[in-house]
């Protein structure tokens, strides 16, 4: 009898988001993509699943109640440093970008961006882990 195949697993996504709206249809979008995807409103959830459990991908926002973005990456970073870190976030001053990216992200993409350019990158990122 053939071995029936082991379906390989769905790359696991942390997203971090506040805004109710905006994370109900990345949490959509991200499924329908064919990532698996755990979306939480708020930094401290996002750390304390971070510390639980293993994911392939972290989907920041930069503004957050609490902790802002920045901060987030530097926690995650020193929980995780391999795992890639993508913002999406409406924050367009350069000097954002720059610091979050100096704090361990590996990419930036302005809202609101067409679902496809954010699905490229981060298959983009996971085909660089």
């Amino acid at each position: 009898m053939p071995e029936e195949a082991v379906p390989a697993s769905k790359p696991r996504i942390l997203c971090t988001e506040d805004d109710a709206d905006t994370r109900e249809l990345l949490c959509l979008l991200l499924e329908l993509e064919g990532f698996e995807a755990t979306c939480v409103p708020d930094p401290a959830q996002a750390l304390s699943l971070a510390t639980q459990e293993k994911f392939d991908l972290y989907l920041l926002d930069n503004w957050l109640p609490g902790m802002n973005g920045e901060h987030l990456c530097q926690k995650l970073r020193e929980l995780d440093p391999t795992t890639p870190i993508l913002f999406y976030s409406g924050a367009t001053a350069p000097s954002v970008r720059a610091r979050v990216m100096e704090a361990g992200a590996q990419g930036y993409i302005l809202k609101p961006a067409h679902p496809n350019e954010l699905a490229a990158e981060i298959r983009r990122l996971l085909q660089r882990k």
